[in-house]
């Protein structure tokens, strides 16, 4: 349960006409709101078609009568009523009125002394039950109250000692700023001891006239109320909305959802929420908040103490939510903390949040900490989902033991990517061999996908040479790269490459025409992007050429391109590698720029390395 005040120090600024949008808006998306009138010498909750009732049902006025006169606390549920035209998704809207309005109404008022009600009738403890039976009776995920005005007995019980948060509105003017200056003070003393009571508050600058603010008037009264309020971030603001239908209180959230004056209704419920840590979705606002400030650098030792603290509470009021379970263990998912993360994962799928990630960063953490059996039978729960994007799907596969990659290629994750995401994924393997035949067994049903234009399978084509270039077949690679007859003089640059490190890997030997024909294109059309393969392969080309000083201005362009970067595909290896890798290859292709013989292109060596470990 958590409580809310709505407070103005003047009238006329639409604090009542706030609460009463607010209110539905939350019983709308789900919630259980009550609304408790203690605004008792101009009540009006209950004007409300959607808050009306049609008996007269006493309230606050009334409890508090009752109690005087017996000296205990009524049962709550005699003041309470339900609204039946607002609640969806399992939530709902209550109303405690101020009280009976009737006849006897004021003279009931007029006789309760709240002075005396505190000092000699244990007051504070009556409220305190008050709170108890609200939560006991109604369950509520939310109470609104709507506080009278100014100065009063009774606003100290609004905007102390019931609430958790305050939501103070004011119009810009210097008569509000001088009234709520005392008014935000007291709520500010609540946090010191004896009752270490921190209330939340939010501000909110209403019936504000919607005009050019040319001289800067108002931008100036914002930054008085902000200096002399304490608050950072700007006010939020409901404008002044010129419509009649304000004369017969219409609630704009439930019958002008998308008129402005509920989408600005709805900009605060939204900041409100945002406040509540009890509401799974403002304790899924903080814990993304805790992970923007964890990735900047230099938070201080205080900040994150009181920040874990937190984090702390809403893994504890959370408990058996799968989502904000998982959403923790995302936080804590570091080396420092993998113990933890894997106890909020496990914690987060028996809570019933089997969504894909939840599989994906447990098999991650099991990973880190040298459980590879259970970082694969998560990968391989994570690859029975159809309605993954390519990135999540690469990862779940570098996290399986990849011991049938034709399995892994027909997975549901697979299968259900459009061609263009699967030759995304197929391009992005390359770490391993394992990584090169999925990708080989991804890749062979696009090339023969007859819904697809002949550009698409061709690239296809291309890029399933490369992959087998990676793994030593070198004779498949030359029959796709030369398919349908197709001379060198007819491939483009990529192709022509690859022809011919295909060939150097099936004769052992340099066949200098592809590499000409590299040479030729790069020259009649060179790239201008900054790509440390693409000047790798031309370091290659050239040399092959006999244009050993073109080629070392290459392995320069090449190195420096590789420093941006912390991964790149090596055309050395048929890899995708780390940048120091990729700057060691580069040191053997200058190896064998300088005269070097002995130097051969890593795919070779490492294939035929993979062939003979699979054989023994």
């Amino acid at each position: 349960m958590y409580i809310i005040t709505f407070y103005s120090f003047k009238g006329g600024v639409g604090r009542t006409m706030a609460l009463v949008n607010i209110a539905v808006e939350l019983a709308k998306t789900g919630r259980r709101v009550l609304t408790v009138d203690f605004d008792l010498e101009a009540p009006g909750l209950d004007t409300f078609d959607s808050l009306r009732s049609e008996n007269h049902v006493p309230g606050i006025i009334d409890f508090v009568s009752e109690y005087l006169d017996s000296g205990q606390a009524p049962e709550v549920d005699r003041f309470i009523y339900r609204s039946s035209s607002v609640g969806d998704q399992g939530g709902g809207l209550w109303v405690m009125p101020s009280g009976a309005q009737q006849e006897s109404y004021a003279a009931n008022f007029s006789q309760i002394d709240w002075g005396i009600l505190y000092e000699k009738h244990d007051g504070y403890l009556l409220f305190e039950d008050l709170k108890e039976q609200w939560k006991r009776v109604i369950e509520p995920d939310y109470v609104l109250i709507d506080s009278r005005t100014g100065h009063t007995d009774t606003g100290g019980i609004c905007t102390r000692q019931l609430p958790n948060a305050v939501a103070i509105f004011f119009f810009p003017n210097d008569q509000n700023l001088r009234g709520l200056t005392k008014v935000v003070q007291d709520i500010r003393s609540e946090a010191r001891a004896p009752r270490n009571k921190e209330i939340k508050l939010h501000f909110v600058m209403s019936n504000v006239p919607d005009l050019d603010d040319e001289d800067r008037i108002l931008e100036g009264k914002i930054n008085a109320f902000q200096q002399q309020l304490g608050f950072g971030r700007g006010p939020m603001i409901v404008h002044r909305y010129n419509s009649l239908a304000l004369l017969n209180q219409m609630v704009f959230t439930k019958d002008r959802p998308r008129s402005r004056l509920a989408q600005e209704y709805r900009d605060v419920v939204r900041e409100l929420v945002r406040g509540n840590l009890t509401d799974r979705e403002g304790a899924l606002d903080y814990i993304g908040r805790a992970g923007r400030r964890r990735r900047r650098r230099g938070i201080e030792q205080e900040s994150q103490r009181k920040m874990d603290e937190t984090l702390r509470n809403i893994e504890e009021l959370h408990s058996s939510d799968g989502e904000v379970l998982f959403m923790l263990g995302v936080l804590r998912e570091d080396q420092r903390h993998l113990e933890r993360a894997a106890s909020l994962f496990d914690r987060a799928i028996q809570a019933g949040y089997k969504e894909p990630e939840a599989y994906l960063n447990r098999a991650r953490v099991r990973a880190d900490s040298g459980d590879s059996d259970g970082a694969h039978e998560d990968a391989l729960q994570v690859l029975q989902s159809d309605r993954l994007p390519p990135p999540l799907v690469r990862a779940a596969i570098r996290l399986a033991r990849p011991e049938s990659p034709e399995g892994i290629a027909v997975s549901a994750a697979v299968t259900s990517l459009s061609f263009e995401d699967q030759f995304w994924l197929a391009r992005n393997l390359y770490g391993s061999r394992e990584e090169t035949e999925i990708a080989v067994s991804i890749l062979l049903p696009l090339i023969s996908d007859g819904d697809q234009p002949e550009e698409e399978r061709t690239s296809a084509k291309e890029e399933l040479a490369m992959a087998y270039i990676g793994i030593g077949m070198y004779n498949e690679a030359v029959s796709l790269l030369r398919h349908g007859g197709r001379s060198v003089e007819e491939m483009n640059i990529r192709s022509a490459f690859n022809y011919g490190m295909a060939m150097w890997g099936k004769t052992e030997d340099i066949a200098s025409a592809p590499f000409a024909r590299v040479v030729e294109l790069d020259q009649k059309n060179p790239i201008t992007e900054e790509r440390p393969n693409y000047f790798q392969c031309m370091m290659i080309a050239y040399w092959a050429s006999g244009d050993t000083a073109t080629a070392l201005e290459f392995e320069q362009r090449s190195r420096k391109a590789i420093n941006a970067r912390p991964l790149a595909f090596s055309s050395w290896r048929y890899r995708r590698v780390t940048r120091n890798a990729f700057e060691e290859d580069l040191d053997e292709i200058h190896a064998l720029i300088g005269g070097d013989a002995s130097r051969t292109p890593q795919f070779m060596a490492t294939a035929a390395e993979e062939d003979k470990n699979r054989k023994l």
